[in-house]
C-alpha cells in the first residue's frame, strides 16, 4: 500500500523546494510524484499544429522522489510521517503523530 497517493497535500522536507507545499498530481511507479507547482523546470516544447499547440518554452513540474515529501497535517498545522494500520481486515492511512485516520 502506498503511503502517499494522488490529491494529498504534501511538504518538501528535503532539496531547493523544502518547506513548500502543494498537491500531488501523479504518483509514479518508481516512487516519484508530481506535486503541482513544486520543482517547476523549463522545457522547450515544438510548435503541434494538430493539436493547436504553440512552440517555446514552457513550465512544468519535474518528478521529486517520495522520500523527500512528507504528509500534511491540517488538524496539527505541521507535516506527518504516515502509518498503516489494519482495521476490519482493511488497510487504513493514519497519521503517526495522532493516530488518526488519513481522509480519502
Amino acid at each position: 500500500m502506498l503511503k502517499i497517493k494522488k490529491d494529498d497535500e504534501v511538504v518538501v522536507i528535503s532539496g531547493s523546494d523544502k518547506g513548500r507545499r502543494g498537491e500531488v498530481l501523479r504518483v509514479l511507479k518508481d516512487g516519484r510524484l508530481l506535486v503541482s507547482g513544486l520543482k517547476m523546470v523549463k522545457k522547450t516544447q515544438r510548435p503541434n499544429p494538430q493539436t493547436g499547440a504553440r512552440g517555446g518554452i514552457v513550465e512544468q513540474e519535474a518528478p521529486i522522489h517520495a522520500s523527500n515529501v512528507a504528509i500534511w497535517n491540517h488538524e496539527e498545522n505541521r507535516a506527518d510521517k504516515v502509518g498503516i494500520k489494519v482495521e476490519d481486515g482493511k488497510k487504513i492511512r493514519v497519521f503517526k503523530s495522532t493516530g488518526k485516520p488519513i481522509e480519502e
